[in-house]
């Protein structure tokens, strides 16, 4: 039998602690999560499965459950109420019936895009609990560590499709008068202005 590189005591302490800790984060990022989404009548589930179309241009509902953590029957569920409020279409590609894939429609783009917008750091502890770090390193965490554990569990795919969705907000989003904008919309914004 192998010798393990740690203790019983280690692992046991290790697993509870960020047990604990991830039961008191989720509790503060749900009650923020929940009150930005509130007004616009989605559930967590309907705003990440919105979230996840948005960033990969379409998806399976497979890669939907996969990528929002949730079981197949979730995500097919919440999806379909979408696609009766007219924020989804659904439909199977020529190559894969088996398969239903889901796409924003203009109308669930339209109250994704809203929903950012929307976003008041102030209304969100999490955001608020970490700006003291911000101010005393310049920079907000990086979280490294916990990425290096998720990427262990979910794998390089889900760690692929985590990554692109910030490097889509990086690239194609602005900051207008303290408003996320998509980068098109914001310039749309001022040519109106401008010739008002």
């Amino acid at each position: 039998m192998d010798e393990q590189p740690f203790t019983m005591k280690e692992a046991m302490l290790f697993s509870q602690r960020i047990a604990q800790l991830s039961k008191a984060l989720w509790k503060s990022i749900e009650k923020d999560w929940q009150q930005w989404i509130k007004p616009y009548d989605l559930n967590i589930n309907e705003h990440h499965i919105l979230w996840i179309a948005y960033h990969l241009k379409g998806a399976s509902i497979s890669d939907v459950a996969k990528f929002g953590v949730m079981h197949v029957s979730t995500a097919f569920n919440f999806s379909k109420k979408l696609e009766e409020r007219g924020f989804l279409q659904f439909s199977k590609r020529e190559n894969d019936k088996r398969n239903t894939h889901i796409k924003l429609t203009e109308k669930g783009e339209s109250l994704l895009l809203e929903l950012m917008q929307n976003f008041d750091p102030k209304n969100h502890a999490v955001f608020q609990g970490a700006s003291p770090l911000r101010e005393l390193y310049g920079k907000f965490p990086e979280m490294i560590e916990m990425t290096a554990v998720i990427k262990n569990i979910y794998g390089d795919d889900f760690m692929k499709i985590f990554e692109k969705s910030f490097h889509n907000i990086e690239s194609e989003f602005t900051e207008k008068e303290g408003k996320i904008l998509k980068a098109n919309e914001s310039s749309s914004i001022e040519d109106i202005a401008s010739s008002s």
